[in-house]
């Protein structure tokens, strides 16, 4: 990783934060994007104290121009790109029959999908150019359907979709795609999950935390993942077990979704 320069989307806080700290602590030269301008200063600082370099470029992933500019600046400033990780991403928590602001699906889709569609599209012949490797921070909820994230499940399915094409598509050129699945990760994105009125602040499940894995063990992996340049990540054993089962008996995969979702709930 020393000297390799990666663009990092949704990097002012959890998994994003994490593995930009953990890719600085191995001399890699990190691009902090989200829209968050002090909490990305926070994290810049804590990459430069694990011993990289860092750049902040605030950025909504929503505006394409915007996601253009993030690669130009990222060019500019260390000559090009080895890795994006396409990691920026909202949640919700409602039951569809609740939904009063059908807009919130569009703005899920625009941030989780879209805008790494746009990041890709911008950064894609860097990235070859370097026969580098694009991460896409996928979940569970891309794999099988989970009640009260429709919005939410459906966005993560388009960025499996998207990238498991892509890789096809850059077969020979060098470059590698990566999906990462992970299932509940404990950081303040649940705090900020979007409810039925399509306003932030729902919170997302009342679990143990204890129980969850923590952002930097999930970024761990994934960096483990980088450095392997694994095609895919689905980092619960039991998720595992779930995608088998889907194949063989669905019926009882979407029960135990519910089942799973009903205790999580506040």
């Amino acid at each position: 990783m020393r000297g390799k320069t990666a663009v990092i989307t949704g990097a002012s806080s959890g998994i994003g934060e994490e593995l930009a700290v953990a890719l600085a602590a191995r001399g890699a030269q990190v691009v902090l994007a989200a829209r968050g301008e002090e909490s990305l200063a926070r994290v810049k600082q804590r990459c430069e104290q694990a011993g990289g370099r860092a750049l902040v470029v605030p950025t909504d992933v929503s505006d394409p121009e915007a996601c253009g500019r993030l690669v130009a600046r990222a060019v500019e400033a260390f000559g090009g790109i080895d890795y994006l990780v396409n990691n920026a991403g909202l949640v919700m928590r409602a039951r569809f029959e609740d939904v009063t602001d059908l807009s919130l699906f569009e703005r899920i889709m625009r941030v989780n999908y879209l805008g790494a569609v746009y990041c890709t599209h911008h950064a894609l012949p860097h990235v070859k150019a370097r026969r580098g490797l694009l991460v896409a921070v996928s979940s569970l909820t891309g794999k099988s359907g989970v009640p009260t994230r429709t919005g939410y499940s459906a966005s993560k399915h388009a960025m499996q979709g998207f990238f498991d094409s892509l890789r096809i598509e850059l077969s020979g050129t060098g470059v590698d795609v990566l999906v990462v699945s992970p299932g509940f990760v404990a950081t303040d994105i649940r705090a900020r999950a979007l409810g039925p009125d399509g306003k932030a602040g729902h919170t997302d499940i009342a679990e143990d935390e204890n129980r969850m894995m923590d952002a930097r063990t999930c970024a761990d992996l994934i960096l483990r993942a980088m450095e392997r340049r694994e095609r895919e990540v689905v980092m619960m054993p039991a998720a595992k077990l779930v995608m088998a089962l889907k194949a063989l008996v669905p019926g009882m995969v979407d029960r135990l979704a519910s089942r799973m979702m009903k205790q999580a709930r506040p």
